[in-house]
């Protein structure tokens, strides 16, 4: 009897085993639950800690690029890093996981703020590789060119059908006072050549490159991604 007490004190001493963390299901779950509830922090917290989990489930990378989305649309892109191409990346990995994600995102109204992207496009099998396509992107995409000088001007180009081209700039004075100005015109595509033709301007032929960047002289180079985020 007195041989036996030091195993049951042990017995009696042993912690409980630490419960096993949740699956990447759950964690997807308790997203979506919070998605709905509007706590999208929350939310994303959860769908990127389900896609960590389980690096080959689709739905936890489609929740986080639909929440990024809606993070997008409240002007939340700083503070959680929604930027365009962060949730084009998020989208296009659920994709090449599983392919009716793309069905789902056409109708899914979180993706509205980047269907103007070269990412989206490329998504629907529109690619600047293929010269065929260059016109198309040039219209579908929206065109941003860098921040420039010391309060950040910044000028984004629009192509319209016939051939019809908008630059704008938008200038910001030491006062933190901002102007817009437009600037209209017209283009042609031949190739990957793009030519301008500004009111008032010069006549300039930049190129739509395999990767995606618009270049002109004078200009210089527009993407899909506006500034943002900048110190």
């Amino acid at each position: 009897m007195f041989l036996a007490l030091p195993l049951l004190v042990l017995a009696l001493t042993t912690p409980p085993a630490p419960p096993a963390p949740p699956s990447a299901k759950a964690l997807n779950t308790e997203g979506f639950r919070l998605y709905q509830a509007g706590r999208y922090p929350e939310a994303l917290e959860k769908f990127q800690a389900s896609a960590k989990e389980d690096p080959a489930y689709a739905l936890p990378r489609y929740n986080a690029a639909a929440t990024l989305g809606v993070l997008r649309k409240k002007g939340q892109v700083c503070e959680y890093g929604a930027h365009r191409d962060v949730i084009v990346e998020h989208l296009s990995q659920a994709v090449r996981l599983d392919a009716r994600r793309l069905a789902r995102a056409r109708q899914d109204t979180d993706f509205d703020g980047i269907r103007d992207t070269l990412g989206w496009q490329r998504l629907l099998g529109r690619v600047p590789e293929r010269e065929a396509d260059v016109p198309l992107l040039l219209r579908a995409v929206s065109w941003y060119g860098p921040g420039v000088g010391v309060y950040g001007s910044t000028q984004a180009l629009s192509f319209r059908p016939r051939g019809k081209v908008v630059l704008r700039t938008r200038t910001v004075d030491a006062g933190g006072r901002a102007q817009r100005i437009e600037l209209g015109g017209t283009y042609s595509v031949k190739g990957r050549q793009v030519e301008l033709r500004l009111k008032g301007e010069a006549p300039v032929t930049g190129t739509l490159t395999e990767a995606g960047a618009l270049t002109f002289p004078r200009l210089g180079t527009f993407t899909d991604a506006p500034s943002e985020c900048d110190a």
